[in-house]
């Protein structure tokens, strides 16, 4: 079931990212770190209702989706106008489950979110190392636009992805 988050769930999903950052880095992918994401990005997520979970017995990934543009984003030439737009960041799913289609239902509720909700796209980012990510969104029909940096995370580029719906 995929439900908003409430602050009870703050403990496991901190504990989920700091799994997920771990199995990355073992994989040579470094895009999760001390600095991101941080217990009180997920406490003002939460605060804004913007933080969904999908659980099942316990929290096996969760996902952020939000209207609100983030300035790095700004110069991509993205395909739709830069406005009834919705966001996925922080799309996470437990280590453990990787490869059961967690990810799948968490893209097939942001999708059907921004369907039922009348955006007119559905934008993100990913990180220019995890060529999985990139092949997932890629093979769900997400067009590659363009490259934003976030150097407490990286040297190396973020790739910003886009859905028209």
């Amino acid at each position: 079931m995929i439900r908003k988050a409430l602050f009870s769930d703050l403990d496991a999903i901190c504990q989920l990212t700091r799994t997920c950052a771990k199995a990355m880095i073992a994989n040579g992918i470094y895009q999760w770190n001390e600095h991101y994401p941080t217990r009180e990005r997920f406490q003002k997520d939460i605060e804004l209702e913007e933080l969904y979970v999908f659980e099942e017995l316990s929290i096996r990934g969760i996902m952020v989706l939000t209207e609100q543009i983030d300035e790095e984003y700004i110069p991509i030439k993205w395909l739709t106008q830069n406005k009834n737009n919705i966001y996925v960041h922080r799309l996470a799913v437990d280590p453990t489950y990787w490869g059961q289609g967690y990810a799948q239902q968490l893209m097939d509720f942001a999708e059907d979110y921004a369907k039922k909700n009348q955006y007119q796209s559905v934008r993100l980012d990913t990180f220019s190392q995890n060529k999985r990510n990139q092949k997932f969104y890629e093979t769900r029909g997400y067009k590659r636009l363009g490259e934003i940096f976030f150097p407490k995370q990286s040297k190396h580029p973020f790739y910003c992805y886009e859905l028209p719906i």
